[in-house]
């Protein structure tokens, strides 16, 4: 049987390690044994945070929804029971987003809202 040689496959695979790992500092993106610890962990980095970003954004609604609130009299819980209360059915994201675009809407919705407690 022929003999294979397999450089040129380890060269590719190996060169497509250390495209991925351009950036890292160090021996991360020169080694190629390092490259792939670094690598593994990037992807594992990269696979939490995505989770975690969610939430992140829904901390910054709550929070923006809490002060535009307050500069209209009421707190953010405050504004969320009267909301369910009156069965106005807005998610956070549209409520911060309309508390940061359209601060007048968002006022006439939290007396729209207190009104019917």
């Amino acid at each position: 049987m022929a003999r294979v040689k397999r450089g040129v496959v380890s060269r590719r695979r190996h060169n497509k390690l250390l495209e991925l790992t351009r950036g890292q500092r160090a021996t991360r993106h020169k080694l190629v044994r390092r490259a792939h610890e670094a690598m593994l962990h990037s992807l594992n980095y990269a696979y939490f945070h995505r989770r975690e970003r969610k939430g992140d954004m829904r901390r910054l609604w709550i929070a923006r929804i809490n002060a535009a609130a307050r500069a209209n009299g009421v707190t953010y819980s405050q504004l969320v029971y009267a909301m369910e209360n009156a069965g106005i059915e807005i998610n956070r994201k549209m409520l911060a987003d309309m508390a940061v675009r359209d601060p007048g809407a968002f006022a006439n919705l939290v007396q729209t809202a207190v009104k019917a407690k």
